[in-house]
């Protein structure tokens, strides 16, 4: 079977690229097309395929400034010739997706989202005061036709795998399909619990508008105690502003100075709205609960201790299996609130329990999991071919 694998960008190991990774050991002798490849920016298992990169590649500034180039974005990836292969695996957020493929070819689409950009969280990313004037100007002519192309590209795919129940309604709302799940892959293994906590509490993440360190920093700021950041982002200097004394912001950081940090912190601290969320999965793999939006992926992937202010409750009402606590306003007095609360319940919340929850999303569940709906779908693919059944 000729495979080709299909990625937005490899600028970074993020989670995409550990999903992606994850195909290229199933597939070793696999294309990978994207439109952009920054060499050394992923693990040496995506490094060593064979990359295959577009037009994007060549483009001023390409390497640090390729979101600007988002209008070429579709016309780039139509343009790979995928021709000859008999499976087609695309990993999409944003066009990946879009590739044109033959009538012989099964196209799966792993999906993360629809392109967020362009649908539910347009005003956040070219909203005012997000965005400067000429970018506004131009996605505002530019957003019509880039929603088209989503919704009339996702029709290309055969099949559509989804992430998580939020990210399932958000591919029936603006694609019209109904996708099967498979959650992401955590690598349990490289987490370890530790003896004792420390005295702070735990951000990890982008410093991204739509992650919402922002909630995180008022919150603490009035609770004045510690919360330690890692990440960097567009938002950095606005961030190291909003900042008071018990607050660090300490940038990117090695995978082994966040499993450190993980281990020996209280709880982590999760106020975004993420389609799924690795980083929660991560901490809970250490052990740590997490308190978190109750919004959005976090509602599959952790079990939150009932509380007085609605919403999720626990999936064991006596608390013995809870993993974290929900906060249902998105804003600093809430999380406050949260924070609070399991001040007070921290005997409600066992290591061992909560890493056993993490452990039913490990890396080799979601690997066999992908192998063996590929096989079945590409079986049944044929099977139609075979008897002239579209």
């Amino acid at each position: 079977m000729k495979v080709a694998l299909v990625h937005d960008w490899l600028t970074g190991m993020r989670g995409g690229e550990k999903v992606l990774e994850v195909f290229c050991e199933l597939f070793p002798d696999a294309h990978v097309y994207t439109l952009l490849h920054v060499k050394g920016s992923v693990s040496e298992t995506i490094e060593d395929m064979d990359i295959r990169t577009s037009f994007v590649q060549k483009l001023p500034m390409a390497r640090s400034k390729y979101r600007r180039y988002l209008p070429l974005f579709p016309v780039a990836i139509e343009k790979f010739d995928l021709g000859g292969y008999d499976l087609v695996l695309s990993s999409s957020h944003c066009v990946a997706k879009g590739v044109i493929t033959g009538a012989d070819t099964l196209h799966i689409c792993y999906c993360f989202t629809p392109m967020r950009y362009i649908w539910d969280l347009y005003d956040l990313y070219f909203g005012k005061g997000r965005s400067n004037f000429i970018t506004r100007g131009c996605m505002s002519l530019l957003v019509g036709y880039l929603r088209r192309w989503d919704v009339t590209s996702s029709k290309r795919v055969d099949k559509f795998i989804s992430i998580s129940r939020y990210i399932t309604d958000r591919i029936e709302k603006y694609y019209n399909r109904e996708p099967d799940i498979i959650y992401p892959p955590v690598d349990c293994d490289y987490f370890t619990t530790a003896s004792s906590d420390g005295d702070y509490y735990l951000m990890v993440s982008p410093l991204a508008p739509n992650k919402r360190v922002d909630i995180a920093i008022g919150a603490f700021n009035k609770l004045n105690m510690p919360l330690k950041i890692i990440g960097s982002g567009q938002e950095t200097k606005r961030l190291q502003k909003l900042a008071g004394k018990s607050i660090e912001l300490m940038g990117w950081q090695s995978d082994e100075v966040v499993r450190e940090h993980y281990a020996n912190c209280k709880a982590l601290i999760f106020p975004g709205v993420e389609d799924f969320g690795i980083v929660p999965l991560e901490a809970q793999a250490c052990g740590k609960p997490v308190i978190a939006y109750g919004f959005g992926g976090v509602l599959d992937t952790i079990l939150p201790l009932e509380d007085s202010e609605g919403g999720a409750k626990s999936a064991n009402t006596a608390g013995n299996s809870a993993t974290g606590i929900f906060f249902y306003q998105q804003d600093s007095e809430s999380l406050l609130r949260a924070v609070l609360r399991f001040e007070d319940n921290r005997e409600a919340f066992h290591k061992e329990r909560i890493r056993e929850h993490a452990i039913s999303f490990d890396r080799s569940i979601f690997k066999d999991k992908i192998k063996d709906y590929v096989e079945k779908k590409y079986s049944e693919f044929r099977d139609q071919r075979v008897n002239g059944v579209n």
